[in-house]
């Protein structure tokens, strides 16, 4: 195995990247059909895989698939919903072919939603098979908590190029849902915030003009 240094610090969204990438590049093995980023903290059956690049054999235009994801709440476990095109960064295979045109991940906050967009671009699908399952162990933003995960949230639609009406139309429609308000505010403070500080951003002038596109339809 690879180990990195211990940083020192958490840097959210672009350090799972660079350890990941630095795992990739270590690669002695170049003769690969299918990639696999996973976080730390699932669990799954034994089968996991096996029905999920069984997916990947029934679908050649299927790009990046992953798992369902639930998390305990209670002592039980909750679905994380989201839309069934998005695949969790937590657990996403990239068949090679996608992989390679997507050009690898981008190692900044957003980079799971920035591989997908791109892979749509290319004609590729993507999508969370509703009857496969992992267990993530830490619910998606349980480090950091609600507040900063609504703020992290804003950040990322900033630096992928959110469109500003979509992302004041999806925080009035958030204002009626738990946590009352929190996500909403979180989001604006934290695209404004990115705004300002001129937070690292895609640039490329098809990837906004698509993801917009797609937005305001």
């Amino acid at each position: 195995g690879l180990h990195r240094a211990n940083r020192g610090f958490r840097k959210t969204g672009g350090g799972v990247i660079e350890a990941f990438n630095e795992g990739f590049e270590s690669l002695s093995c170049l003769d690969w059909d299918f990639v696999v980023k996973l976080d730390g903290d699932l669990t799954f059956e034994p089968n996991y895989f096996e029905k999920l690049l069984q997916r990947f054999n029934d679908d050649p235009k299927l790009g990046i698939a992953g798992g369902t994801l639930y998390s305990p709440s209670n002592g039980k476990v909750k679905l994380e919903r989201n839309p069934q095109f998005h695949v969790r960064g937590a657990t996403k295979i990239y068949r090679r072919e996608c992989w390679e045109q997507i050009g690898g991940l981008w190692a900044a906050p957003g980079w799971d939603t920035v591989d997908e967009v791109k892979a749509n671009m290319y004609g590729w699908k993507t999508m969370s098979i509703p009857d496969i399952f992992a267990t993530h162990h830490r619910e998606t933003g349980g480090a950091d908590g609600r507040w900063k995960t609504s703020v992290k949230h804003g950040l990322i639609c900033y630096s992928v190029g959110y469109h500003p009406l979509f992302i004041l139309a999806t925080c009035i429609y958030r204002l009626g849902r738990r946590p009352f308000a929190v996500r909403s505010v979180g989001t604006i403070y934290g695209y404004i915030h990115a705004f300002f500080t001129r937070a690292p951003r895609i640039t490329e002038g098809a990837f906004i003009r698509f993801i917009r596109n797609e937005q305001m339809n």
